[in-house]
């Protein structure tokens, strides 16, 4: 069997972009998931939900909006990131997910770190 490898390698600068890759990731997981169990299936669709909703709701604050709407947009992309994080510790620490996706987990944490930044910079400049 051949070894997937998680590690995110390429981290674009713009951020619309690494949350399309991140998405991607998720579904790759999500797909990796499903060969693990019913509730790893469980957790997958829920994990597929908050990780793949943050780079969408990032595209929309992004797209002109009113700086109230996408202070507000931008703080959902950081509540699906920490959703999405806890999910993936939950996996890791049950045992579902092994080491091999600690990378996974760690650019989730990164990027929980950049839109926490981003909303700080955000509501100082108000």
């Amino acid at each position: 069997m051949k070894q997937e490898d998680w590690t995110v390698i390429d981290k674009p600068y713009d951020l619309r972009e690494r949350l399309l890759l991140y998405a991607c990731l998720i579904v790759r997981v999500s797909q990796y998931l499903h060969t693990r169990g019913p509730i790893a299936v469980t957790l997958s669709q829920q994990l597929l939900r908050s990780g793949t909703s943050a780079g969408a709701n990032y595209e929309e604050a992004d797209d002109g909006s009113s700086p109230r709407d996408k202070l507000a947009k931008r703080k959902i992309v950081l509540r699906e990131l920490k959703e999405s994080a806890f999910r993936l510790r939950v996996l890791r620490m049950s045992g579902i997910l092994g080491e091999a996706h600690d990378p996974v987990i760690a650019e989730t944490s990164e990027l929980v770190k950049i839109v926490a930044t981003l909303i700080r910079k955000t509501q100082a400049d108000r």
